[in-house]
């Protein structure tokens, strides 16, 4: 059976699942992580919930029907669990040299912002720079993903986007990004960095993580 991480790995590598087939529906990568994922009509559904079950709820033909609130709340139901968000799903490529802007790593395991991503991500790091924030660790499926802060003082000058940027240059692998689509200034900042959008997705979060930030 593929896994979501071949299925992601796949993806960063620009080879997306097949347009008008599924709904593929796939275990959870780990009780942590569950949600659906939509690429270019078509869609996965990595649940550990029966298959059968699952199909059933969806009308046949309908691509848009796995991220509509009327199947999201079924699976809320079904899972105990809550859509924090629908967010756009983005990926880069790293890049080579060092990154554009002078870090430094946060190795303080009490840190408040390291405490807090280590309820969503596993191998996290955290650096700061004057006036912002930058999070890498493992996310769904093991991939590795970013967060990125930035102090309402020093918005509007570009720090938002070097971050994003920088965070390329810090490990060797593609690296994911989840957007708020409303956040149009993250969308933009994200974007600029060289980040290309290939879906959305709802992460279906225990109520105790319920509120989870995205960048």
């Amino acid at each position: 059976m593929i896994a979501l991480q071949d299925i992601l790995a796949d993806a960063a590598s620009g080879h997306m699942p097949q347009p008008g087939a599924g709904p593929t529906i796939v275990p959870q990568p780990s009780p942590r992580d569950a949600g659906v994922i939509a690429f270019t009509a078509h869609n996965v559904i990595y649940a550990d919930l029966d298959e059968d079950w699952i199909r059933s709820r969806l009308p046949d033909g309908d691509l848009s029907a796995p991220l509509n609130p009327p199947f999201l709340m079924e699976l809320e139901e079904a899972m105990g669990r809550k859509v924090n968000n629908i967010d756009m799903l983005a990926v880069a490529a790293p890049c080579v040299g060092p990154p554009p802007i002078e870090l430094v790593e946060v190795t303080d395991a009490a840190h408040p912002r390291v405490r807090r991503a280590h309820r969503y991500r596993d191998d996290v790091r955290v650096w700061t720079c004057p006036g912002g924030l930058l999070v890498i660790g493992r996310g769904v499926a093991a991939r590795w993903e970013v967060a990125i802060e930035v102090d309402p003082s020093s918005r509007g000058g570009g720090l938002g986007r070097t971050l994003a940027r920088a965070a390329r240059h810090l490990i060797t692998h593609p690296l994911w990004a989840q957007i708020a689509p409303g956040n149009a200034a993250s969308v933009r900042t994200f974007l600029a960095a060289g980040y290309v959008p290939i879906g959305a997705e709802a992460l279906l979060v225990p109520p105790s993580s319920f509120g989870r930030h995205t960048p």
